[in-house]
């Protein structure tokens, strides 16, 4: 019998999310990010359950080839642009829509020697201060892509920062309707759309529901905010980490559990050892000690992770869930224990929890 370890994917639960957002906003179209490997969600795989989305939105040049031979014909956005001037032939090939990240970029796409123009999304540094166009540069990109015959369709675009949190997105909203006004008398031949929300902006505020949306998290069923659930916003869960418990322990007080000896059993008690471990993709720092624990849920009944996570188990309380036994099922993380929760108790996001699903683990596909 194989390792007792095992990622179920949820199709229905991608279709549903994607689906959520189009109904959000109604009047946009819709890219699905699928960039690092879907968060760890299976290119092809969400491909196949999307093959109508309006577009996909990634930034490795593999996956969107990738799509293209999977017969993917919709936009396909390459979110941090080309690395070098030799990808431009080859973002020509596939029909790639790029943004521009910087003012060389521009350049290098207008000196490139291309058959046909590329789309291009001018990305706008707007307060990020990540990638992004900035000050007096803007103008002179825009104007590139106003007149320059390798610049095709034009979309103004940024990414915002705090979208989830307290300051929202009106510092930067200024920031950039300032640069779609300047833009609008030398793009008023050639037209432009706009782009600006990410999942936290798409769910939280209308005004960013210009002609593209670009979800990412809210697609794989986790809430981009910390004071909101999944279940709250209406997301399903598409990945459930599941395993078993393989062996039973009976601790009497002043025993210790794990490397270092992190947890110190404050009675007699009952622990199970899961097949699951770092090695899995399980956060190595996800706490187990005296203080606090990480959440699980063991044949149904939520309980808490104790001692340190080791490579390939970690170690649950089943004191309070007597019948559990050698084989009781386990949940880590999806349906019935949030992504989300576990995420906060380990100090990091669900998208790294996804994202670091290990390839030994065994992924099977729920209808």
């Amino acid at each position: 019998m194989t390792r007792p370890l095992r990622a179920d994917i949820s199709l229905s639960a991608i279709a549903h999310n994607y689906a959520l957002a189009k109904r959000t906003a109604p009047q946009s179209k819709v890219f699905a990010v699928v960039k690092a490997n879907a968060y760890g969600h299976g290119l092809t795989r969400v491909a196949r359950v999307l093959k109508d989305a309006d577009g996909f939105a990634t930034l490795e040049l593999d996956s969107a080839i990738q799509l293209r031979k999977l017969g993917v014909e919709s936009p396909i956005l390459m979110l941090e642009g080309f690395f070098g001037e030799e990808e431009i032939n080859i973002f020509a090939n596939y029909n790639l829509t790029t943004s521009i990240r910087d003012v060389e970029a521009a350049k290098q796409l207008a000196d490139a020697d291309i058959q046909a123009p590329l789309d291009v999304f001018l990305k706008f540094n707007t307060g990020m201060n990540r990638l992004g166009i900035s000050g007096p540069m803007s103008g002179f990109a825009i104007g590139l892509a106003a007149t320059h015959k390798n610049f095709g369709k034009v979309t103004l675009m940024t990414h915002f920062a705090t979208a989830d949190g307290v300051q929202g997105v009106a510092w930067q909203m200024k920031r950039f309707e300032e640069i779609v006004k300047s833009a609008k008398s030398a793009l008023a031949k050639k037209g432009f759309t706009q782009s600006v929300a990410n999942s936290a902006a798409l769910l939280r505020f209308q005004k960013t529901h210009l002609d593209w949306v670009r979800p990412g998290i809210m697609l794989y069923g986790s809430s981009p905010f910390a004071e909101r659930s999944a279940e709250d916003i209406g997301l399903k869960a598409v990945m459930t980490l599941r395993s078993e418990i393989i062996g039973v322990q009976t601790l009497e007080k002043g025993d210790v559990v794990g490397y270092g000896a992190s947890y110190i059993a404050q009675k007699k008690m009952r622990v199970g050892i899961v097949a699951c471990g770092y090695a899995d993709g399980y956060p190595r720092h996800a706490p187990g000690t005296n203080e606090r624990g990480t959440p699980v849920v063991v044949s149904g009944k939520r309980t808490r992770t104790i001692g340190r996570v080791s490579m390939d188990m970690l170690v649950v309380d089943l004191t309070d869930i007597p019948h559990a036994k050698v084989g009781a099922p386990v949940c880590l993380w999806g349906e019935g224990l949030p992504a989300d929760e576990v995420a906060t108790a380990a100090g990091t996001v669900a998208y790294e929890l996804f994202c670091a699903l290990a390839p030994r683990v065994p992924v099977v596909e729920v209808e």
